[in-house]
């Protein structure tokens, strides 16, 4: 059952919608005018609902763990994944990364916030998967708060943006194997002790493909004091 909507949530929506007043939205799927997510785009969704590795949420036909995660067992419980990173859905968090659609993240909670009543997690704060300085300066903006902030709100409980911080820069992911995943953010995370300490932490991205950086935070906050760390993105590729 869905909690009932909290004020700040409406009052963050509001401020959100005002400004498609002064900009007329358009679709980050496909284009089209007149809403920033239309509903050719949404019956397009791949949403994963089953037939996943029950640790990392990677697709996988198997019952039980993944190859990798057999190996290796991730620090975080639990990764969850609203969809498929194809097509559409592709298309928006391209728009929301590097095209300054900033609108399409209050968009997305809403998918997100969804999943997270299905599974009935108890979480006390949401913490945004943080970038680099350098990447931050260049963007103007963390795409991974735009999802996670009204997420929070629509919850009810903190975002805590200062939550980990990213305490050396990494190469993009794009590109690299598994393992070269791994290492490249490796030990590329830090937690406060003073804020994550002692609380059960939902980690917000956009997409996981290896989860080598959700895997990298959920250490970094453990480390840190955290009692249990979950994730969700927004998509998750094959």
């Amino acid at each position: 059952m869905l909690e009932p909507v909290r004020p700040a949530y409406h009052l963050y929506r509001w401020l959100w919608g005002s400004l498609d007043l002064l900009f007329p939205p358009s679709c980050g799927g496909c284009g089209q005018h007149g809403s920033l997510w239309c509903k050719a785009c949404q019956s397009k969704v791949k949403e994963l609902q089953s037939n996943y590795c029950m640790k990392c949420g990677q697709p996988w036909e198997l019952p039980g763990l993944c190859v990798n995660c057999g190996r290796s067992t991730p620090f975080f419980t639990s990764l969850r994944s609203w969809a498929l990173y194809e097509g559409p859905v592709r298309n928006a968090i391209l728009q929301l990364k590097y095209r300054r659609n900033i609108s399409l993240g209050i968009v997305f909670a809403q998918p997100l916030y969804k999943l997270f009543n299905e599974f009935s997690w108890q979480v006390d704060a949401v913490i945004p998967v943080p970038l680099g300085v350098a990447r931050l300066k260049e963007r103007g903006y963390n795409q991974a708060a735009l999802i996670a902030q009204p997420l929070a709100l629509r919850i009810g409980i903190p975002c805590l943006s200062k939550g980990l911080t990213r305490v050396r820069e990494t190469r993009s992911q794009v590109g690299l194997s598994y393992a070269q995943r791994q290492e490249n953010v490796k030990d590329a995370f830090h937690g406060p002790t003073n804020i994550v300490s002692g609380l059960k932490l939902l980690v917000v991205d956009d997409v996981a493909t290896s989860s080598a950086t959700l895997n990298s935070c959920a250490l970094a906050l453990l480390e840190a004091g955290a009692k249990d760390v979950k994730c969700f993105t927004l998509a998750r590729t094959i």
